[in-house]
């Protein structure tokens, strides 16, 4: 009944298993991978027709975290999985990062991969387990995807890498790296360090690209088993069309780029890519040449700037290759909050305000060091003013949950690098660790008594 297909590897010490033809059949990929006891499900599915009257590729990540995967019913009077949390944005977010470089160009199908975390051991993060099982359903769905990618999460305890560190294990880690790439090549890397020095941060990211090489023979190994047959793409020649933006356009654009202030700049851009779709677009369209208009546009556009740049060597406003734009620190602007900080670097700016932990609950001595110890939340959002746009509202900020040494008391608050606090888990046979660095899914472990 089931074509089912499975390769097995041991990998930091720990079974890893892709298995393909059981779950999801209608899919276009379909993996399940099972890492330890935390398995982890990844679907593709395409469009078999381009979308029309777009310049971009469409392409949705979304991971999401079951509550029945750490044994625990949903809160609340609706007995139902809530809005993604931080964790589940951050981590679609992961993946996407490495995968969407990798699709052939020019394809524009709309195309979602689902990532759904199934079974929760406590033990093995699930977000590293999610990033190879989209690689290897993308691998197998015969979508143009020039994969496969491997990941791996990097540890550093006790002046040694620890490869795919566990739950309990992150607390004693001074770094905390997640790199991802191909047989090749490094495509991604995000990390929390704990000032460590480059020749550690570079030898990790080395580190983890050669330990995840048995995961990419792996998926190759599974896609010579079940793949299926590759779609047959036909790269669209935009050439002609890219002539005729770049006659009408390119004297427009080359004096818009020169206007050094980016509100004036863009200004000026609209204006050039106006006149150039009131040119080639007919008012009868049914958006499809819209689209090849504003993908030659932005390729026109692309070629003009880069080729100024190396002729020149200057860039957009002003500068020389080796020179950074102006930076502008500032701390304590408002007036009432535990803390402030506004930095500016060019056009760029963050404001950023902290607010300390209150209550004895919150506070407590590190004996060795014999410093107090207090949380605090930082504040952020990226509302649309950000960049100049007139845009839809988030409901509320973002906040991170951090811990910060001070020496001398509440008011001498100097540590520049916060690591997270640790948070109650479930209570579990195989993890003696009571403390995890963080809580997952949605706070679904059952609190230890």
């Amino acid at each position: 009944m089931f074509d089912k297909h499975t390769v097995e590897i041991e990998w930091a010490r720990r079974p890893l298993k892709f298995e393909t033809g059981r779950i999801a059949r209608q899919a276009d990929g379909a993996v399940l991978v099972t890492y330890g006891e935390t398995s982890v499900l990844a679907t593709v599915v395409s469009a078999k027709q381009e979308r029309v009257g777009i310049d971009f590729f469409p392409l949705t990540v979304n991971y999401q975290e079951k509550t029945f995967a750490a044994g625990k019913i949903p809160g609340g009077y609706f007995k139902r999985e809530g809005r993604p949390t931080e964790k589940e944005t951050l981590t679609s977010r992961l993946i996407d990062r490495p995968i969407r470089p990798l699709f052939a160009k020019g394809f524009k199908n709309e195309t979602q991969v689902i990532i759904t975390v199934l079974s929760h051991d406590m033990e093995n993060d699930p977000d590293i387990v999610a990033m190879v099982a989209a690689s290897a359903a993308l691998t197998i769905s015969g979508v143009p995807f020039l994969g496969p990618i491997g990941a791996a999460r990097v540890g550093y305890i006790d002046g040694k890498y620890v490869l795919n560190p566990m739950v309990d294990e992150m607390p004693e880690t001074s770094l905390d790296l997640v790199v991802a790439g191909t047989a090749d090549a490094v495509l991604m890397v995000e990390s929390e360090a704990n000032e460590l020095p480059e020749d550690i941060m570079l030898g990790a990211v080395m580190y983890g690209h050669e330990h995840f090489q048995p995961v990419l023979d792996a998926i190759v190994k599974l896609a010579e088993r079940a793949a299926k047959e590759p779609w047959d793409l036909k790269p669209v020649d935009n050439g002609e069309m890219v002539d005729k933006v770049r006659a009408l356009a390119e004297s427009g654009l080359r004096e818009a780029y020169a206007i050094s202030s980016k509100q004036e700049r863009r200004d000026g851009i609209s204006q050039v890519k106006e006149k150039v779709v009131t040119e080639l677009v007919p008012e009868d369209d049914d958006g499809t040449i819209a689209g090849k208009v504003s993908s030659a546009f932005k390729e026109a556009e692309k070629d003009l700037v880069r080729g100024s740049i190396l002729d020149t060597k200057k860039r957009i406003d002003g500068r020389d290759l080796v020179t950074v734009r102006p930076i502008s620190c500032e701390v304590g602007i408002l007036p009432r909050t535990h803390g402030s900080a506004l930095f500016t670097r060019g056009e760029t700016q963050a404001l950023a305000v902290t607010t300390l932990g209150t209550g004895e609950d919150e506070q407590y001595v590190d004996a060795l060091a014999g410093t107090y110890k207090e949380s605090f939340m930082l504040h952020y959002n990226f509302p649309p003013y950000s960049v100049g746009e007139a845009g839809r509202m988030a409901l509320r900020g973002a906040v991170k949950s951090v811990t910060a040494s001070l020496p001398g008391g509440r008011s001498t608050l100097s540590c520049p690098i916060a690591s997270s606090s640790p948070t109650p888990s479930a209570s579990c046979p195989r993890s003696p660790s009571r403390t995890a660095p963080r809580p997952w899914p949605r706070c679904a472990a059952p609190h230890s008594p």
